[in-house]
């Protein structure tokens, strides 16, 4: 049998992702925790651009960053395939997925990282963001249409890290309101048992990002 062991941080949207794909597909795994603050030396070696989990090794061979991982993972194990099979299908889930990535989260995270006038010119640009997710949706169930799959795998962090960010910094970004399908979507997403079964703790989550807050502006502030 093939070996697969996945390297995560417990906190990492990121892993979780991998977390998910393989539980769909029923591929059993060893998880190997890694900490943030003191990374193997496997982790910095496996990827030593980013440094980053996740790290899927199987049989032996380290692959890396999330997305990829999620395509090696589809790739490699055919049952219960992840992104659609017509071509042009499977490339605007990429496309979803990255955007989610490349677009998406860092503008949300610059909304509650940031103070004032700041803030309010990063929740606009986020709000806008998320509305192109809104419009993709559709009243689609998920993003490829009633099946889960590769695009809401990677954008899933949405369901349980917004609300968590939320939490932290006393604010609104996704609303029923102003964002129905989205919402909608969340909801279905996080009811799904693998997904719901996986989440980290919401606690812990708090603290760690209010921890992370509370370190960013001090620095900001910070007099020498």
């Amino acid at each position: 049998m093939a070996k697969v062991k996945l390297f995560k941080i417990w906190s990492s949207p990121f892993s979780l992702r991998i977390v998910w794909a393989l539980q769909l597909k029923g591929i059993p795994y060893e998880t190997i925790h890694e900490d943030h603050s003191n990374k193997s030396p496997f982790l910095l070696q496996s990827n030593p651009i980013h440094k980053k989990v996740p790290v899927l090794l199987h049989n032996g061979n380290a692959v890396v960053e999330s997305l990829i991982v999620l395509e090696y993972v589809d790739e490699t194990w055919k049952e219960n395939p992840l992104p659609p099979e017509d071509p042009l299908e499977r490339a605007t889930a990429h496309f979803w997925a990255r955007y989610g990535d490349e677009k998406v989260l860092p503008s949300i995270g610059e909304s509650f990282m940031k103070e004032g006038k700041e803030q309010d010119e990063a929740i606009v640009k986020a709000k806008e963001n998320l509305k192109y997710l809104e419009e993709e949706l559709n009243s689609k169930k998920f993003f490829g249409g009633e099946k889960l799959g590769f695009a809401d795998i990677a954008l899933g962090w949405l369901a349980h890290y917004v609300s968590v960010f939320e939490d932290v910094a006393e604010m609104k970004m996704v609303t029923e309101e102003e964002f129905p399908l989205l919402s909608a979507w969340a909801a279905t997403f996080a009811d799904v048992p693998i997904i719901k079964d996986n989440w980290p703790s919401i606690g812990k989550l708090i603290a760690k990002f209010q921890a992370s807050i509370e370190s960013h502006l001090s620095k900001m502030y910070q007099v020498d």
